[in-house]
């Protein structure tokens, strides 16, 4: 195999005479080294992407449904266990694009059709961002509402 190089004739001040450069290509054996291998991104990925910008957005209080926030919340006081942050959240992940399912509960007294239009922008926007995977839908459904008077819903320690 026979390495071809590219030669650039320039001009040299002060001397008038041609000086020739040798640039070798910086890629070798089949095109850029982007386009070399195959990224995939795993479901639960873009999962927490979007958990992540969805709990961003004012008005929303809670990801997922009544059970799996109780049982979310048992897991994250054990020790060693790590936080759900992508509770809520189903993707379908493709070579290059992705579908989302989300399941919000909001703030008693917002506006849930601008938060659902704020969930979405922000997601779509994180998603895209750092996945480069095209966002083709995110379907939200609002389980919930949390009234002011309603308590936190954290289970209650028992020592024995």
């Amino acid at each position: 195999m026979s390495e071809t190089s590219e030669q650039n004739r320039t001009q040299v001040p002060d001397s008038g005479t041609e000086a020739v450069q040798t640039r070798r290509p910086t890629s070798r054996g089949g095109g850029a080294p982007a386009s070399r291998g195959r990224t995939t991104i795993a479901d639960g990925v873009v999962e927490k992407i979007a958990g992540m910008a969805a709990r961003d957005v004012d008005g929303v209080y809670a990801m997922g449904s009544g059970l799996s926030r109780t049982f979310g919340a048992v897991r994250d006081r054990v020790p060693g266990g790590t936080k759900a942050v992508a509770r809520g959240v189903k993707a379908e992940v493709g070579e290059v694009q992705t579908a989302l399912d989300l399941e919000i509960v909001v703030v008693y007294g917002v506006a849930i059709s601008d938060v659902a239009r704020d969930v979405r922008e922000n997601v779509i926007a994180a998603v895209e961002r750092m996945t480069g995977l095209e966002v083709v839908e995110v379907n939200i459904a609002v389980s919930d509402v949390k009234l002011p008077e309603e308590e936190e819903e954290e289970p209650q320690t028992r020592l024995q």
